[in-house]
C-alpha cells in the first residue's frame, strides 16, 4: 500500500512536469522573442537621451536593460530552450563549455539585480540627500559604480567555474551543468553556494526595501510640509496649489517603486526554491521543493528580463512616445518608398 502510495506520488509530479513543460515549450521562446527587440529597443531609445529623463538616471536604466538583454540571450535562448529541446540541441553536450556558459550567466545576473540596487540607491540620494546629490548623481558616478559592479560581478562568480565541468545535462537544475564529484554534497560548497544566493538577491531584496521605505517616507514628509507652506503663502487653506517639482518626485518615486516591486515580486520564488534545493541536496529530506515552485520560479525569474521596457512605457510619458515612434518607423519607411 505504502509502495503504491509513493508510485502515485511520482506520476502525479512527472504528470505536473510534462504540463509545465508544455507550456514551456510555447512560453520561452515567445518570451525569447519578444524580449530581444523589447531590450534592444529600450537600450536604443533611452541611449538617444530624449526621454526627459537626466543623463546619471539613463545610465542605470540603459545598463539595467543592457543586462536584461544579456541574460536572456545567455540564460534564455542558450540554456533553458536548449533544455526543453534536449532532442534538438543533444549537441550541446559535445562543447565542454557549461562552467564558463555558467560563469557568464550568474555573472550577468548579478549584475541585473545589482543594477537595480544601484539605480536604487541613486534615487534614494536624489530625493533624500540634496546635499550629496550634486557630487554623487552624475554621469561620471553613474558609469564608475556601473562598471564596478561588472567586474565585482564577474570576480565574484569564477568560483562556478571550479564548483561545475564543462559537461551540459540538459536538465533544468538551479545549475545545468555536471558537478564536480564530492560538490553537491560538501558543505563548504553548500557554504558558498548560500553565500552566493545571499548577495544575489538575498541582500539586494533587504537593500532595496529598505531605501524605498525611507525615500517614501521622506517623500511622504516633505509633501506635507510643503503643501502647509504653500497654503500659508497663498493663503487659501482649503486649496492645494500645483506643486511642479513634487509631481516630478511623485514621478520619479513611482518608477523607481514599480521597478523595485517587479524585481521582488518576479524573483521571489526562484531563490526560495534555489535554497530549498540546496539544503534538500544536503540530505535534509524534510524540506520539499515542490515541483510548482520550481518551474513557475523560472518562468518569473525570466520575465523579469522584459517587463521593465512595460514599466517605462506605463509610467514616462515620453519614453512611450519614442517607443510609438520607433515601431511606427519601419511603416512610415515604407509606405514613403511605396509613395
Amino acid at each position: 500500500m505504502e509502495s503504491a502510495k509513493i508510485t502515485m506520488h511520482w506520476l502525479e509530479v512527472l504528470r505536473i512536469k510534462k504540463a509545465f513543460q508544455a507550456v514551456q515549450r510555447i512560453y520561452y521562446p515567445l518570451l525569447a522573442a519578444v524580449s530581444v527587440p523589447v531590450n534592444v529597443m529600450t537600450i536604443v531609445i533611452l541611449s538617444r537621451g530624449r526621454c526627459g529623463l537626466s543623463t546619471c538616471v539613463t545610465r542605470y536604466l540603459v545598463a539595467m536593460a543592457a543586462a536584461d538583454l544579456l541574460i536572456v540571450i545567455i540564460d534564455l535562448i542558450l540554456r533553458h530552450i536548449p533544455i526543453l529541446y534536449w532532442k534538438e540541441f543533444s549537441f550541446v553536450q559535445s562543447f565542454p563549455v557549461c562552467n564558463i556558459h555558467a560563469v557568464l550567466l550568474f555573472a550577468a545576473t548579478d549584475c541585473s539585480v545589482w543594477f537595480t540596487v544601484t539605480f536604487t540607491f541613486d534615487r534614494f540620494v536624489a530625493i533624500c540627500c540634496p546635499k550629496m546629490k550634486t557630487k554623487y548623481c552624475t554621469e561620471r558616478t553613474a558609469a564608475f559604480v556601473l562598471g564596478t559592479v561588472t567586474v565585482l560581478s564577474c570576480l565574484k562568480n569564477i568560483f562556478w567555474y571550479f564548483m561545475l565541468t564543462g559537461r551540459y545535462l540538459l536538465t533544468n537544475l538551479p545549475w545545468f551543468c555536471a558537478v564536480v564529484p564530492g560538490v553537491r554534497s560538501s558543505r563548504v560548497w553548500a557554504a558558498i553556494e548560500f553565500l552566493h544566493y545571499i548577495f544575489t538577491p538575498g541582500v539586494p531584496f533587504l537593500l532595496i526595501m529598505l531605501l524605498n521605505m525611507m525615500t517614501v517616507r521622506h517623500i511622504v514628509a516633505a509633501s506635507r510640509a510643503r503643501r502647509r507652506f504653500h497654503a500659508q503663502s497663498s493663503g487659501e487653506c482649503g486649496k492645494n496649489p500645483r506643486d511642479a517639482e513634487m509631481e516630478s518626485r511623485k514621478k520619479s518615486i513611482i518608477l523607481l517603486l514599480v521597478i523595485s516591486g517587479n524585481f521582488i515580486f518576479l524573483w521571489s520564488l526562484f531563490i526560495v526554491y534555489a535554497i530549498c534545493y540546496r539544503i534538500l541536496a544536503l540530505g535534509h529530506l524534510s524540506v520539499d521543493v515542490n515541483i510548482y515552485v520550481e518551474q513557475i520560479g523560472f518562468m518569473l525569474q525570466l520575465l523579469s528580463c522584459c517587463t521593465n521596457t512595460g514599466i517605462y512605457a506605463v509610467t514616462q510619458t515620453k519614453f512611450r512616445a519614442e517607443m510609438t515612434n520607433a515601431v511606427k518607423y519601419p511603416f512610415t519607411a515604407i509606405m514613403k518608398l511605396m509613395k
